[in-house]
């Protein structure tokens, strides 16, 4: 796989270890939406799409694909036993009415605050502002699915967003290829490092202030 393909698949496979049973989970367009394929069979975790499935599953195998099934990212899903399909409106009732435990979403940037903005990139089309705006206050927790930095270099983790918010509410918890960060009372604190990343590396790709957790851990492979 390209490394951005690793990358991608080592943010699903941490957010995957942070999910508990009975939740339930609403992924994002983008990298959230690979994390159905690293969740135990047991871990009892019911996935939530806003097209309008509850119990979603992982990728099927090539031969029993079924396009009328898809996640936010329009790649085909399974659905697990008990599932529900519904109307993408009570998909929004759920979410407006606070019955999501965790929305998992992708992000342009997020401030060292934990503001997001995943919906909008100054001077380019937008093609819609998506889900964000409902989950962002409806959520009960907000997990960010992000790459550290952007194709062309440069920080995602920022100071202030330059790009317009997602909504007053902040994510709780950062995930990146780089390591694992909280957001506790405004403040940035790296959790977690990667294998083989330096704090010096990630000082450098951030430009958001952070502090390091005084027991730092190795984020799991």
């Amino acid at each position: 796989m390209k490394e951005m393909d690793q990358n991608k698949i080592r943010i699903a496979k941490r957010i995957a270890q942070e999910l508990e049973s009975g939740m339930v989970v609403n992924l994002g367009v983008g990298i959230p939406t690979l994390i159905p394929d690293f969740l135990r069979d047991d871990q009892g975790v019911f996935l939530q799409s806003e097209n309008g499935m509850l119990g979603m599953g992982p990728t099927p195998p090539e031969d029993e694909i079924d396009m009328d099934c898809i996640s936010a990212s329009k790649l085909p899903v399974t659905l697990e036993d008990g599932a529900s399909i519904f109307s993408s409106a009570d998909s929004f009732v759920m979410i407006r009415g606070g019955h999501i435990d965790v929305a998992v979403l992708g992000a342009l940037q997020v401030s060292e605050k934990g503001e997001i903005a995943n919906w909008a990139v100054p001077g380019k089309d937008i093609l819609g502002v998506g889900g964000a705006m409902d989950l962002v206050p409806g959520a009960k927790k907000i997990i960010v699915a992000i790459t550290h930095v952007t194709k062309d270099g440069l920080p995602k983790l920022v100071h202030e967003l330059t790009y317009p918010t997602s909504g007053i509410r902040c994510a709780e918890l950062i995930v990146t290829e780089k390591g694992v960060f909280s957001v506790k009372d405004g403040i940035l604190l790296l959790e977690e490092i990667a294998e083989g990343t330096s704090i010096e590396e990630i000082r450098e790709s951030t430009e958001a202030t952070f502090r390091v957790a005084e027991h730092l851990k190795q984020m799991p492979v």
